[in-house]
């Protein structure tokens, strides 16, 4: 007897939820640093650990994260 799911799928998708941080790999050449967003990292619902979605992985350097400033928060929610 073959078993079947009785979840029914979500007629949409939920809506991503904007970062609680952003992932930017900083590196040092001389004096300067140089900032770019590598990824973003959110809560977890206990807000005990974070989860970290990196776009790029950086060889060198160092990541940095970083809570979102209002527009980088709405580059994320489409329709924002």
């Amino acid at each position: 007897m073959a078993r079947t799911s009785q979840a029914s799928a979500p007629a949409t998708a939920p809506e991503p939820k904007a970062p609680d941080f952003i992932a930017w790999h900083v590196s040092n050449r001389g004096d300067k640093a140089f900032w770019t967003k590598v990824g973003a990292a959110w809560f977890h619902r206990d807000r005990k650990g974070v989860s970290l979605q990196l776009e790029v992985l950086p060889i060198n350097g160092r990541i940095v994260l970083r809570t979102p400033l209002d527009d980088e928060a709405k580059e994320v929610q489409p329709g924002a």
